[in-house]
């Protein structure tokens, strides 16, 4: 059998209604809407919005006091909600569904005492969104090396979750170390 992709494949459900709450809010208030960090990592997709109004940011601080902003699909820290409420923006949540499902589970994670081990890249801005719901009680890894090195006792509550935005693939080898290393480990069904 011959499997054949098609270039490109498109964009997932969040990702699609990140962009649409992009362009309906640019038609609703009309120019400028501020968008932290690039709305979907596509260059096409960035400049067309640009092109119609949207202007990315990656600081809050570049947004004017009172003015509307976008978070992209990615996910945001909780410290970032609370920068926007100090500085009276109005903030619409273009997150996808997936992200603020991990990000719940996180929350759900620690509040019941468990470790977090996050599987994704460090300086992925989803990655930054779910570690920052329990900073206290996560380690991110993105090697199976990294798991190796972690020290936890094996009667340790902890619990695994993984940057969305990773295959199955990609995050396959962890995974299986981290169920070899801590047999109990717990993660979203």
């Amino acid at each position: 059998m011959k499997l054949l992709l098609s270039k490109p494949r498109g964009f997932c459900a969040g990702v699609e209604r990140a962009i649409d709450t992009v362009k309906k809010a640019l038609v609703l208030w009309g120019s400028p809407i501020y968008v932290k960090h690039e709305i979907v990592h596509n260059t096409h997709v960035v400049t067309e919005l640009q092109g119609m109004g949207a202007i990315f940011i990656e600081d809050l601080e570049d947004v004017p006091e009172g003015a509307r902003v976008i978070y992209s699909a990615h996910g945001i820290p909780p410290q970032v909600r609370w920068q926007a409420k100090r500085r009276n923006l109005i903030e619409i949540d273009a997150t996808c569904g997936l992200v603020t499902k991990v990000h719940s589970a996180a929350k759900r994670y620690a509040m019941k005492g468990y470790h977090i081990i996050l599987i994704g890249h460090r300086k992925h801005v989803e990655t930054i969104g779910t570690a920052g719901e329990a900073p206290d009680v996560t380690s991110i890894v993105e090697t199976v090396e990294e798991v190796r090195s972690l020290a936890f006792s094996q009667d340790q509550k902890l619990a695994y979750l993984t940057q969305t935005t990773l295959s199955l693939d990609d995050v396959r080898e962890i995974t299986e170390a981290l169920l070899e290393r801590y047999p109990n480990i717990e993660t979203l069904p």
